[in-house]
């Protein structure tokens, strides 16, 4: 990945979907080198999807979980991530082990993910943080 594919990306962050054209402009090339980027760079897994993100007037949260240390973070990330409320799952350094972004009706379907979690006999421990405003970097 180069410079190049670095723009694109940036582009399709704030918004995946620019037009390639658009793309194309804005980073400095023509819009069939953006098409064949885009397109290698989905193949190879770099670009994992593209998706939608809405202001529904839902409660979003950032619930921070601990697992024991002799259990495997990934296989409880992959069953977390299944888990429909569930936006975006990171495995992460410091004292928590995964970190959720959660988008739920309201604070009690916020507080029954939760109850959910803290019931997975890996999890140790939970933490949450209401997202009260939200804004592209």
């Amino acid at each position: 990945m180069d410079d190049l594919d670095r723009r694109i990306l940036n582009v399709l962050r704030r918004d995946a979907r620019t037009p390639y054209t658009e793309i194309a402009e804005r980073v400095g090339t023509s819009e069939g080198t953006v098409r064949n980027r885009v397109d290698r760079m989905t193949e190879e897994g770099v670009i994992e999807r593209f998706t939608v993100t809405t202001r529904t007037g839902n409660v979003k949260a950032m619930v921070e979980i601990s697992v024991d240390m002799n259990v495997n973070t990934s296989e409880v990330s992959s069953t977390l991530a299944e888990w429909e409320e569930v936006d975006f799952v990171w495995q992460v350094s410091g004292e928590e082990d995964i970190v959720l972004i959660v988008d739920c009706v309201d604070t009690r379907a916020v507080n029954e993910l939760i109850t959910r979690a803290r019931e997975l006999a890996e999890v140790e421990g939970t933490k949450t943080r209401l997202i009260l405003d939200e804004r592209l970097g």
